[in-house]
């Protein structure tokens, strides 16, 4: 009986590790042979956080180990150490560690200046992403390209694998609804790393004046967009895990109503809920926490349901935006099984932003269904997909 227990669960185990590449797998920050010489004898700034690892390391420490010298680091939303609330102000400060500057890129400073840029040769963009429009680095990278190229700065981009890069879905941005939560225009779950996503954003000409950035992409080796990638640091506060990270496209645009995504627990962007939810028995409640200062119903009972139980076969499986989730609670608000005073759609109209358009937000309140809203941008959903194959670095999952 033994024996059969422990079979059993070395093969659980096994289906577990088989779910990722990671040994296979070698991130571009990692192959420093490729870059090292790019930055020998440079004053080099960093664009870089808490995902900037090689290994145990942090990019910061090997760089400065191999003689590199850096001369500032300039960290995007949650900060360089990836703590801070979404959304909240992080100060310029000095690493205690190295004693290196620390200047924000969030805020009211979200592009590096010219003075900023003063007596730096070369920027090293080491950041990871995990494949939403609306996630907010590759607003980061945008501004960072665009500031090297006014300045004449090279720009090294250390490629890291998509972990929702093996398929596409949602709305293309429309530039009526550009914001710092969607720049480009691509869909919501664009499918690109950042080092594709840097190729189109000069080829297509989107910085500004359509200028160019010297951009060189240090490739990741062992990845395609068929592999699945586990993120070794949770790539900020509310994104802890893989369950979350996979849920995050489809869960996103709850940030745009009255429902909570589970910020002040330890399960954000894996379960979902409001208070006066007849449809369920689950339940949380939403505590002020590191990452989480002022959740939405702080110390409310929500009740709603937990995905965070979801195995990753079946999240692995997702193959498109899911608008489930946001359908049926808009259906519990506009039939009264949650008792509500406040309309689904917070009043601000943040949810167009996250959709890059108001075309569904305006279908969802017509009562329309989730197939004739995919179809209503089905046909530039599949010009996107013919342009995104021009960008590819690495082999598609098609």
């Amino acid at each position: 009986m033994r024996k059969t227990i422990a079979i059993l669960c070395l093969l659980l185990s096994l289906n577990v590790l088989a779910q990722f590449d990671n040994e296979n797998i070698t991130v571009g920050a990692e192959r420093l042979e490729q870059y090292l010489p790019i930055l020998s004898n440079k004053n080099v700034a960093l664009v870089v956080n808490q995902t900037s690892m090689i290994d145990d390391q942090h990019l910061v420490d090997v760089l400065i180990d191999n003689g590199v010298k850096i001369n500032k680091i300039f960290a995007p939303e949650h900060g360089f150490r990836g703590s801070a609330d979404a959304g909240e102000t992080v100060n310029n400060a000095v690493d205690v560690k190295t004693r290196i500057p620390l200047i924000s890129l969030y805020g009211k400073n979200k592009k590096p200046t010219a003075a900023q840029l003063s007596g730096v040769d070369v920027v090293v963009f080491d950041i990871q992403d995990v494949g939403a429009r609306f996630y907010t680095y590759i607003s980061t990278m945008h501004y960072v390209m665009e500031a090297c190229a006014e300045n004449n700065k090279k720009l090294v981009i250390l490629d890291r694998p998509n972990p929702n890069g093996h398929y596409i879905g949602g709305p293309i941005l429309d530039s009526n609804f550009k914001s710092f939560v969607g720049m480009h225009k691509i869909p919501i779950v664009h499918g690109l790393t950042v080092g594709e996503l840097a190729c189109m954003i000069n080829e297509e000409g989107w910085l500004k004046g359509g200028i160019n950035c010297n951009v060189e992409v240090i490739t990741c080796v062992g990845y395609d967009h068929n592999t699945f990638y586990k993120l070794p640091v949770k790539p900020s506060p509310n994104l802890p895990d893989m369950q979350s990270i996979y849920l995050y496209p489809h869960l996103c645009f709850f940030e745009g109503t009255p429902v909570s995504i589970g910020r002040g627990t330890d399960q954000p962007f894996s379960i979902i809920g409001y208070p006066n939810n007849s449809a369920s028995t689950y339940s949380f409640t939403p505590k002020s926490k590191e990452g989480a200062k002022y959740p939405k119903h702080e110390n409310k009972i929500c009740k709603g349901e937990n995905l965070s139980t979801l195995d990753f076969e079946t999240l692995q499986s997702i193959n498109d935006l899911d608008l489930s989730y946001l359908l049926k609670y808009h259906n519990y608000f506009k039939s009264g099984v949650i008792q509500a005073k406040e309309p689904f759609f917070n009043k601000n109209m943040f949810i167009d932003k996250l959709f890059g358009t108001d075309l569904v937000r305006k279908m969802i309140s017509q009562g329309k269904t989730e197939s004739a809203i995919k179809e209503a941008y089905l046909e530039d959903l599949m010009e996107y997909k013919l342009k995104r194959k021009k960008y590819l670095l690495y082999t598609d999952f098609e």
